[in-house]
């Protein structure tokens, strides 16, 4: 009996000390956070799991927006009628013409968070009785622009040497649970450093919380983000309809920490690009189409679903009318120097429930003409090659694979036997 304790004991000590090394060596690979601020969780419009402190970094968003001026094919594009967000947007536009009228005032003291009652969305929605709730509560939450970034990574853009750039910005739209995505992406397309011609590349993942329907994935994402230093995470829920939400706070990150990117990669955590490829299109640009870059695979003379059973559908009496040319959201490119833009005009464009078309409307609102590209493949290539790493060769994205089709896709691209 003791030499049976006495085995039990043993084991027991060496498991602790397994952990204790685990955690120590974990502890040293990450970056120093003497920055950071503790703050209560903050009450958004949509329910959150806990309240417990949570850490954030202080942001430092600069004082001014650049000048902005509104294109009228864009005001022309989107219909007068009596739909919420025809109305909606029109009426900040008018907000626009007179705050240009009193010398550029800032659009951001105009918003707080103050969730739409029901009774006024009842008043101005006369059937969002009939909306799923989830549309409701994406109604409820449109004027919520600012949710506290609870991980950051400040020192994602930061190069040895002042001179250099980041070449190109990998921003991955993913969620807690997608880890074996993330990982999929971090060893093969989404790996970090510098590339042919010591261009620079780095990879962020953008992600909100947890739904409240799933388990609390917040200590495993912590932990993850320390390792890899690589996850962005806001205090909102992580959902389809919340995408817009999550494009808007990554505008506002980018003025923050990574102002000088040149070209900014924005796509799923499920696509499958082709990283050299990317490059070698962004290096051939002129000058002028570096500019002004807003490529992928355009969908044009798209109007809006109103099957009510499908994940894209937008309610008659939301929004009426054609939407403008936009790149589909599995993968588009555009210029960094877009980004303070983006940001301020996103302040007259009320939040949409379908992301990529409401990327396209800012990108149309500032006068930037969507690019066709025939490298994107974002509604997939021929089920017979989708195993061909030869077919893959010469596109720059293909949507969609698991984290398996991606690792053995990249691996026989960069066979040194592939014979194409």
């Amino acid at each position: 009996m003791r030499i049976k304790y006495t085995k039990f004991f043993l084991v027991a000590l060496a498991s602790s000390l397994c952990l204790v090394i685990f955690y120590s060596k974990l502890k040293d690979m990450t970056h120093s956070q003497r920055d950071l601020t503790e703050m209560s969780s903050v009450k958004t419009a949509t329910p959150q799991k806990s309240t417990t402190v949570r850490k954030i970094y202080k942001s430092v968003t600069p004082n001014k927006l650049p000048p902005l001026t509104i294109s009228e094919d864009f005001r022309k594009d989107i219909p007068k009628n009596g739909a919420f967000w025809n109305r909606k947007l029109h009426s900040l536009l008018r907000h626009f013409d007179i705050a240009e009228n009193q010398t550029h005032k800032d659009p951001r003291s105009r918003f707080r968070c103050r969730p739409e009652s029901f009774e006024l969305l009842q008043t101005n929605i006369q059937d969002v009785q009939s909306y799923p709730l989830l549309y409701r509560d994406f109604l409820k939450g449109m004027e919520c622009r600012d949710p506290p970034i609870l991980i950051d990574q400040h020192s994602k853009c930061v190069l040895e040497k002042e001179k250099d750039r980041i070449f190109l910005l990998f921003a991955i739209k993913s969620t807690p649970k997608h880890f074996e995505r993330r990982q999929a992406i971090r060893e093969t397309w989404g790996r970090e450093g510098s590339y042919d011609n010591g261009v620079q590349v780095r990879t962020v993942f953008l992600l909100g919380r947890s739904s409240v329907d799933d388990p609390s994935l917040d200590k495993l994402v912590s932990l993850e983000a320390q390792q890899f230093q690589d996850l962005l995470v806001w205090d909102f829920q992580d959902s389809f309809l919340n995408l817009t939400l999550k494009e808007h706070v990554f505008f506002k990150w980018m003025l923050d920490r990574c102002p000088s990117v040149s070209f900014i990669f924005k796509g799923d955590d499920d696509v499958f690009a082709n990283t050299q490829s990317i490059l070698n299109h962004l290096q051939s640009l002129d000058p002028t189409q570096a500019s002004s870059l807003y490529t992928g695979q355009i969908i044009a003379e798209a109007s809006p679903l109103r099957d009510p059973k499908i994940k894209y559908y937008v309610p008659q009496s939301f929004y009426e009318g054609p939407y403008p040319p936009y790149a589909g959201g599995g993968g588009f490119l555009f210029s960094g120097n877009l980004i303070p833009s983006l940001y301020h005009v996103s302040f007259y464009i009320p939040f949409f429930p379908i992301d990529d078309v409401y990327t396209g409307m800012c990108f149309k609102a500032l006068g930037i003409s969507s690019a066709i590209h025939s490298g994107f493949k974002t509604f997939d290539i021929r089920e017979q090659d989708r195993e061909n790493a030869c077919v893959h060769q010469d596109l720059l994205l293909v949507h969609k694979r698991n984290p398996q089709q991606t690792m053995r896709l990249w691996r026989n691209m960069h066979s040194s036997m592939l014979t194409c």
